[in-house]
């Protein structure tokens, strides 16, 4: 009787406590019976039925640890595996939505994740990465962030520090490269000779410098980057032991540099210093106040940044007082260093965190869409699983199915997600590119795939543990009721919940992308005080040994200018020592006096120089506000004049400033203003317009030249006229950066662009996710309530106002999603606030505007299910009642 009564009655006996099963079995079988004894009962009974011989149940417990729990294991994984598969198939619509949907919010993190971990997590792939600091040495008095150091300055710091067992120089300049099959302009990095042993650099073929290469008279040698080496010699190892001329002199290949990123730029080849004729001259060696090079330093072992830094501090200090006069007090000059795996990550972490952020939020966005698409999935299983849990599976036994499901999806998923992410991995490479030198190392490695892995399967453990399983308390209920009844209140909430939080993280995301959106708009608009229009820029390095005198260089661009004056089609050009906007301008600041006033004690004025020819602002398109332009008599034995910017005009020189008298030695000599032209943004469209003054090339001969030539035509037409002209005067001399300067302004706008259009994709794809899920939240409400509904309209409610019920309903989750999502927006806007120009970082353009976007898209996706609600027919909806 009792083994009928606990077989026929499974539940019950589960719910029996122990003493009184004992109760039970010893009223039945005797005061002697045990809970052993009652086990054994049971087991045999349960034996019996299903056909297999009985035996004891201590020892059913006792045999998986003698033949091995992992037998088990394994094989209850295989066959949930087995019926989750069976399931997928039966339910081809939910696989493919829940696969698309981790695809692509797994692809996005791990692709952002790639450039994070190359850019800001790794350390650098420099043997001594970990002990190198960049030093820089700014005038805020002079508004200089790094005026660089002298060569004085460096032997300075190289023999006296404490806590640098190395310092090291670097400047970078073009040359040109003669020996292949035509001139080639080549970037060179001029560097101390212990350069890449401080920075634990091995070539990867052949030898770095030597001391002995950079002692005085020692033959010319050059060391080549690994880029370079492989476009245009196509990794050839040969090359090292070949000879090239440059300068006039023959240099030595002695080796190529392995793959790592260059800083503070990229160049072709290297070059020890005594290699080159500019920092090998007769006056930068032996002036103080002759900066400009860039400094690295190497920590002794034990040492820190923080003990190199008041190291520097004091050293810098001594110097101050023992060379006054290169470190005017007003100027206030100082030395910081700081270690370079910040430096070389520095302009891009920002953009690099506002966008890892996105793909966390949207991750997030992810799994609440996924689990409530597994909520109303499981609502129609939830009769399979109280029959389940009838015949006796457990609570555990029901989420370790649900969690293998889920698991399997998720890890799909992620793999699809590495494809997705393989996709796009290089556009991001490119994208990163723009803020450091260490996109070359982005790459999918196996770092990168144990990312994804441990977010597939962080996500699928989430996903199997979040919907709730039915409670034992509403199985009979369920059996007797029917698998489409059991939705409960409780699980609606939940689903509501789920898009009350997409809808605010879809705000804040919305809020990010829209800040960067208006950006864009802003920078476009920003007036560059030039007309970009039909004109074609060029850039020609002159050869430094062959074009040394100013008279040299000045007769090269005097006969240039003819030829290009007489192409057809050409309206003006001119020759500048630099091109705006387009990223390769270096600044050379110039201290300047001004005649009539005071010197001690005030700060002086300080300017970018650049040179140009006559007609070179007409072709530029640059106005001239006030005074008059150089013409071709402005020059030797003529005395020479300047032109300046208005900025400079209007923050030394006063409401008059055509005439006033400037000098740049100190007064020894004096050069007068000729005329003011109008600001130009040099060095980006988001940065105030620099202090600059102008002076013709005649007197101050610059051998990088910089083409300015306005056409009538296409800018390009002009390419081959350009190029044949310099061919006509030196056979030798390459062109290149042959560009139609509207490209360079565009150039100009590729970071911004670039940012606000990935943003702009994840919040669109968080738009979209966002938009199913509340169409599917409200479907799922007006299935649970089609009776009720035809209830309402059998007692004469109009479909009208059921269509207005199920929008307030809908709506209602928008609205409170938005107000959370205000937060978030705010959030947002305070990490994004050094990206944004123009505007406010909580703009309130950019929040309404995100709102009302949000606000109708749900509006939208609450419409359909709610015209469906409308249209239901009352007869129908009683007669399933």
């Amino acid at each position: 009787m009792l083994r009928l009564f606990l077989l026929a009655y499974p539940r019950k006996f589960r719910q029996l406590h122990g003493e009184e099963l004992l109760r039970l079995c010893r009223e039945v079988y005797g005061p002697g019976f045990s809970l052993r004894a009652a086990a054994d009962l049971v087991w045999n009974g349960l034996m019996e039925r299903i056909g297999r011989a009985p035996g004891s149940f201590g020892e059913w417990l006792e045999r998986p640890a003698r033949e091995g729990r992992g037998e088990r294991f394994v094989a209850t994984v295989l066959n949930d595996v087995r019926l989750a598969l069976r399931g997928f198939r039966g339910t081809p619509g939910f696989a493919g939505a829940v696969l698309l949907t981790l695809a692509l919010g797994i692809g996005a993190n791990t692709a952002i994740f790639s450039v994070i971990d190359a850019v800001l997590l790794r350390p650098l792939p420099y043997a001594n990465g970990d002990r190198i600091v960049h030093l820089v040495q700014p005038a805020e008095g002079a508004g200089v962030e790094n005026a660089g150091f002298s060569p004085l300055e460096v032997q300075d710091y190289r023999s006296q520090s404490r806590a640098l067992d190395a310092v090291v120089e670097y400047h970078s300049m073009p040359f040109t490269l003669l020996g292949g099959a035509e001139p080639q302009r080549v970037q060179t990095g001029v560097v101390s000779a212990g350069f890449f042993d401080a920075f634990g650099v091995r070539a990867l073929h052949g030898r770095t410098f030597l001391p002995a290469d950079d002692e005085q008279g020692a033959a010319p040698v050059l060391v080549l980057s690994y880029e370079y080496w492989q476009r245009v010699y196509r990794g050839d190892p040969g090359i090292v032991g070949k000879s090239f001329t440059m300068n006039d002199r023959s240099h030595l290949v002695v080796g190529v540099l392995p793959p790592m990123p260059q800083y503070p730029g990229v160049n072709d080849i290297y070059m020890p210093t005594t290699a080159c004729p500019f920092r090998n001259g007769a006056q930068w060696p032996h002036n103080r106040t002759a900066r400009g090079l860039t400094v690295f330093g190497r920590l002794r072992t034990g040492s820190t940044a923080q003990a190199a830094q008041a190291d520097l501090a004091a050293l810098s200090a001594r110097l101050h007082a023992q060379y006054p006069e290169a470190y005017p007090v007003t100027d206030g000059y100082a030395v910081r260093a700081a270690l370079l795996h910040d430096e070389l990550s520095r302009s891009a972490r920002p953009t690099l965190l506002a966008l890892l952020a996105t793909t966390i939020f949207l991750l997030v966005i992810v799994c609440a869409n996924v689990a409530n698409l597994t909520m109303a999935r499981l609502v129609r299983r939830e009769h399979e699983m109280a029959v389940r849990t009838a015949l006796g599976a457990t609570r555990g036994r029901l989420l370790q199915q649900l969690l293998t499901e889920n698991l399997l999806l998720a890890l799909a998923g992620g793999t699809l997600g590495v494809l997705v992410a393989a996709w796009g991995v290089d556009a991001l490479a490119t994208f990163a590119g723009r803020f450091t030198t260490r996109a070359s190392e982005i790459r999918l490695d196996l770092r990168v795939l144990c990312f994804a892995f441990g977010v597939s399967l962080s996500t699928g453990v989430l996903l199997g543990c979040l919907p709730a399983l039915p409670a034992r308390q509403s199985l009979a209920a369920d059996l007797r009721a029917g698998s489409g009844a059991t939705g409960s209140r409780g699980r609606l909430r939940a689903r509501s919940a789920l898009i009350v939080a997409q809808v605010a993280i879809s705000f804040a995301l919305l809020t990010g992308a829209g800040l960067m959106l208006r950006t864009l708009l802003k920078l476009q608009q920003v007036q560059t005080g030039f007309d970009a229009e039909n004109v074609l820029t060029a850039r020609v390095d002159l050869n430094w040994t062959r074009y040394r005198e100013r008279e040299k260089i000045s007769a090269f661009a005097d006969g240039l200018l003819l030829r290009l004056h007489e192409m057809p089609g050409v309206v003006a050009a001119g020759i500048g020592g630099s091109v705006p906007l387009d990223g390769n301008t270096n600044p050379n600041g110039l201290n300047l006096r001004i005649e009539g006033q005071p010197v001690d004690g005030v700060v002086q004025p300080r300017a970018e120089l650049d040179t140009f020819t006559p007609d070179y602002f007409r072709a530029m398109g640059i106005p001239l506000l006030t005074g008059r332009d150089l013409t071709d008599a402005d020059r030797p034995p003529a005395t020479e004049v300047v032109l300046v910017n208005q900025s400079f005009a209007r923050h030394w020189l006063g409401p008059d400033p055509v005439g006033r008298r400037l000098s740049a030695d100190g007064g020894k000599t004096w050069i007068s203003v000729a005329g003011v032209v109008a600001d130009v943004k040099q060095h980006g469209l988001e940065r105030e317009p620099a202090d600059e003054i102008w002076t013709g090339l005649a007197f101050n001969a610059n051998r990088d030249l910089r083409l300015v030539v306005r056409s009538r035509a296409a800018p390009l037409s002009l390419e081959r006229g350009i190029r044949e002209a310099v061919r006509s005067l030196d056979a030798e001399q390459p062109v290149t950066e042959v560009r139609p300067l509207t490209q360079v302004r565009a150039d100009a706008l590729s970071a911004p662009r670039l940012t606000a259009l990935l943003l702009g994709a994840f919040a669109l794809l968080a738009l979209g996710i966002t938009a199913a899920g509340i169409g599917g939240v409200i479907a799922y409400s007006v299935g649970q309530r089609t009776q009720e509904i035809g209830i309402r309209m059998a007692l004469g409610a109009e479909p009208s106002s059921v269509l207005r019920m199920i929008l307030r309903q809908g709506m209602a989750l928008i609205t409170l999603g938005l107000a959370l999502g205000l937060l978030g927006g705010l959030a947002v806007s305070r990490v994004m606030a050094g990206l944004v120009f123009g505007i406010a970082a909580r703009d309130p353009v950019t929040f309404l505007a995100g709102a009302g976007v949000l606000a109708a898209v749900g509006a939208l996706a609450c419409f359909v299910p709610a015209r469906r609600a409308a249209e239901v027919d009352p007869m129908i909806a009683l007669r399933s009642a």
